[in-house]
């Protein structure tokens, strides 16, 4: 089903923040245009067919080809920008020093100038309506959800993109932070936070749900 404006419902919804999606793609799919982010989402991701995806966006095959195309370009030049993985490990892990530490400067030196910060609560739980532009912005964001919950732990976790963190309360996890690194710092933040989308992430062992941040 189409929307309104003839593009289909963003499949980005649908991508489970989980160790097979890194922040490079993360960054890729926010700038994608809407058409070239369904047509690669369900294609390259969960493989649907061009026609199909055709009959959803009201659009020809050979478009939808095309509209993919187009967006594997952007993911190949995202990947020609990519640090390596010991000078992404070692920027997260400033930034998480930082953080844990409650360095307001230090935490923003770790920071791009133009850094930005996503969150996804899914609506089920709180989180920043809009995005959070800027080092000074962000660092302030970080630093007060982590003083607003001083009984989670922050643990290390390594993704196919690198070091990230995952946020536990009472032995369960309730948030993914990961991040882009770009030139020697953080470009990006994502803190997913939404439950539905924490599924890969949970704590197999006792299998309870998220306690609720309200």
């Amino acid at each position: 089903m189409t929307s309104s404006t003839g593009v289909a419902p963003d499949p980005l919804d649908r991508v489970t923040l989980d160790e097979a999606v890194s922040s490079a793609l993360l960054v890729v799919l926010e700038s994608m245009t809407p058409p070239e982010r369904v047509s690669f989402v369900l294609h390259d991701v969960f493989a649907v067919p061009f026609p199909e995806i055709a009959e959803i966006v009201g659009r020809s095959p050979a478009a939808i080809r095309q509209l993919a195309t187009s967006a594997r370009r952007r993911v190949a030049a995202e990947r020609s920008r990519r640090v390596s993985r010991s000078e992404h490990d070692a920027v997260v892990a400033a930034f998480a020093a930082a953080a844990q530490a409650g360095d307001l400067a230090a935490l923003t030196r770790v920071l791009d100038p133009d850094v930005t910060l996503r969150t996804d609560g899914g609506g089920l739980v709180s989180a920043a309506r809009k995005p959070v532009f800027g080092a000074d912005g962000v660092a302030r964001f970080i630093l007060g959800l982590l003083a607003k919950y001083p009984g989670d732990r922050v643990e290390p976790r390594a993704t196919t993109g690198g070091a990230g963190f995952v946020l536990l309360r009472e032995g369960v996890v309730t948030g993914v932070v990961n991040l882009h690194v770009v030139a020697g710092s953080v470009a990006d933040v994502w803190v997913m936070r939404n439950p539905e989308k924490l599924g890969a992430w949970r704590d197999v062992t006792n299998g309870r749900p998220a306690p609720s941040y309200g």
